[in-house]
């Protein structure tokens, strides 16, 4: 091949290479298979080793340097970089609005009230500056103190969606963030942990972290992304006249631009898509936390201008917090429904993820003492979803002396009794001694009645608490001996209520499967899905009460533990007693046992989203009655991901690692119709 030959043939694969680049991470819309795709691209790279002379900095080739960097190089911004002043609620957003109007009223002739809004997504990332002479990337930098960043555009470079050459040349300087996928952010950190290095604390540290390693290799290895949102400034086409245009006209030069923007009319509509996303924003690729609320119109914008350090035209309304940090009033023990006790921190009450906390849990003795975890400390608390705060770090610069170092107590006043407690053999966990304690029949009992167990719906705990207390139910059997004499009269219950109840225990006498009546019993070690596999692997009560230790270790899921407890539960003449008692009240349901030899046998399912047809519980039936296995989260061992509607980001993390995606359709056709079942 000539030099000509080559010349012509590098244009064209770097072409076509761009192109599929742009296609398949910027449009999310691939053409070739990735198969297809590296071919391209190794035919490209024995090119430019052929012909070295021919390799220019955009070639598609050179978004990894070869060698490290000694030090970031100092650059001073063409254009000044300014921070978001932030709100946190619409009364500040409204102030904040009103504030923007008097001002374009005092200083301009524009309508103060004839302007529009955008909403764009607050990516929780690193900002980056970019700037493109004749379309060709020549600098990349971070913010840094808004006068000066450092130049990372070898880095930058590595951001497979980050375009080396734009689809037209244009000069133009343009701002965005950097971000790492939360499916990146886990696989990162446990490689860390591997290797005996600490964890980031969080996606934005770990972009901030990637793009500032010496080593372009390392942050190609990091898996980044970026959006683009801001035109800086642009040379030989006009500028866009509002925000919203700005966006499509980066998207038109092959930026990657967040979909979820809006333009807003008034500032209800603003605080709709606020609410949309922060009850959504969990189930997104990238963390964000808020929304970025601009001026739409650019006349707007520029008779606003800036503030010493925030533009007037703009705004960061954010998401409540999801950590906050408090002071640990008190330290407790909450007992389980196996006994086993929950140390609880009693916290200086603080806002946290929208509400105010007063208790987090601290998880167990190793937890407290590797945290150093001490009454009277300053505590960094956080919240995840719905679930219970956790205390996640101390903020140990803030000590005076007289906190109070932790000391596992002998005795726990909730366990009943004399309140003696002991080790959970092999754990880091204690549990009270007393195994009949009042208290731990109390959380038996509160689980026994729940939606997973028997699910008596509407007997909460409160409702199982009264009638604890007033001696009418001394045990889980003793719920379905109530009659209507038993209710009347009692505090809270009037003639519907009674109703309810009474119906609500009958319906849960009448159809009871076998693996919720082992949840409603309480073994230790059997939660959901253990529960699961033994309904499936015994098929009915009679034959797993017989069970050997060697029979239940030899299900795959089962240790030596579980089994060990199952044996002792049902060797224990009081608990023997206690389940020929609730047999002579409830209808449970024996399943057929699993028949390894289907063709789903051992296969993992995991769930996300709502299903139309099925509920969650009843699709997780139908995997195991087909021999599946049922998981809550994606991992190498995941073998379908069935999604519904408003899936979360489990779909996400199915589509990065090549797990089968089935539709509720599809995963009917896989398992059949639902298998009978057999009365006891």
């Amino acid at each position: 091949m000539t030099r000509r030959e080559a010349q012509e043939r590098i244009a064209r694969l770097r072409a076509l290479i761009n192109h599929h680049r742009y296609r398949y991470y910027v449009l999310d819309q691939p053409e070739i298979s990735d198969a297809e795709y590296d071919a391209l691209y190794r035919d490209l790279e024995e090119l430019e080793r052929r012909f070295p002379d021919l390799v220019i900095p955009t070639s598609p080739t050179q978004r990894v340097g070869d060698r490290p960097l000694d030090k970031f190089r100092k650059v001073r911004h063409e254009v000044p970089q300014w921070s978001f002043d932030n709100v946190f609620t619409f009364a500040e957003l409204q102030e904040w609005d009103a504030r923007a109007r008097r001002y374009v009223a005092k200083h301009s002739s524009l309508d103060p009230y004839a302007y529009t809004y955008t909403a764009e997504h607050k990516i929780d990332g690193l900002k980056i500056i970019l700037t493109y002479r004749k379309g060709a990337l020549v600098l990349g930098t971070t913010r840094g103190d808004g006068v000066e960043g450092e130049d990372v555009t070898q880095n930058l470079k590595t951001i497979p969606s980050l375009p080396l050459e734009l689809l037209r040349p244009v000069d133009i300087i343009v701002g965005g963030e950097a971000w790492m996928p939360k499916d990146a952010f886990a696989a990162l950190n446990e490689e860390r942990k591997k290797n005996g290095e600490p964890p980031f604390a969080n996606t934005r540290n770990a972009a901030a972290g990637s793009i500032r390693q010496l080593d372009p290799r390392i942050t190609a290895r990091r898996k980044l992304d970026a959006f683009i949102y801001d035109l800086y400034r642009v040379e030989g086409e006009a500028a866009p006249a509002s925000q919203a245009e700005e966006l499509a006209y980066l998207r038109s030069l092959g930026f990657k631009v967040n979909p979820h923007y809006e333009v807003a009319h008034d500032l209800a509509a603003v605080e709709r898509y606020f609410q949309h996303w922060r009850a959504r924003h969990q189930h997104l690729p990238y963390d964000m936390d808020g929304i970025v609320i601009k001026i739409n119109e650019r006349a707007y914008q520029e008779a606003l201008g800036y503030t010493a350090k925030a533009p007037r035209f703009a705004v960061a309304y954010k998401f409540p917090p999801a950590q906050a940090t408090t002071v640990v009033e008190d330290i407790v023990f909450q007992v389980g429904r196996t006994g086993v006790l929950t140390p609880v921190a009693h916290l200086r009450p603080v806002r946290v993820g929208g509400s105010v906390v007063s208790r987090a849990t601290l998880h167990n003795e190793d937890y407290i003492r590797a945290l150093d975890i001490r009454v009277g400390d300053t505590v960094v608390v956080q919240k995840a979803g719905e679930v219970i705060p956790e205390v996640v770090r101390v903020v140990k610069e803030l000590r005076t002396g007289k906190e109070k170092p932790f000391k596992m107590p002998r005795r726990v006043e909730a366990c009943g009794g004399d309140g003696r407690i002991e080790r959970v053999p092999g754990e880091a966990a204690w549990r009270c001694a007393d195994k009949n304690s009042r208290a731990i029949l109390r959380r038996t009992l509160h689980w026994a009645v729940s939606k997973k167990a028997l699910n008596i719906e509407g007997m909460g705990p409160k409702i199982v608490d009264r009638l604890l207390d007033k001696g009418l139910i001394t045990n889980l059997d003793d719920i379905f001996t109530l009659t209507r004499g038993d209710l009347e009269g009692l505090e809270g219950f009037k003639e519907k209520s009674i109703n309810n109840l009474l119906r609500a225990i009958a319906a849960a006498k009448a159809k009871v499967p076998l693996s919720r009546f082992l949840l409603a019993l309480s073994i230790e070690g059997v939660g959901e899905e253990t529960a699961a596999l033994l309904a499936a692997r015994f098929g009915s009560l009679a034959r797993l009460m017989r069970a050997t230790e060697e029979e239940l270790e030899a299900i795959e899921g089962i240790g030596p533990e579980t089994a060990r407890a199952i044996v002792r539960y049902f060797s224990h003449p009081e608990h023997r007693a206690l389940v020929r008692r609730l047999l002579q009240h409830l209808n449970v349901e024996e399943e057929a046992p699993m028949v390894r030899s289907t063709p789903l046998a051992g296969k993992v399912f995991v769930f996300t989203g709502t299903l139309k047809t099925l509920s969650r519980d009843e699709a997780k039936a139908r995997a195991r009655a087909r021999g599946g296995k049922v998981a809550s989260a994606v991992s190498s061992r995941t073998d379908y991901v069935v999604v519904g509607e408003n899936p979360g980001s489990k779909y996400e993390k199915a589509r990065a690692a090549g797990v089968p995606v089935l539709s509720e359709k599809e995963f009917l056709a896989l398992v059949g119709p639902a298998q009978g079942t057999a009365a006891r």
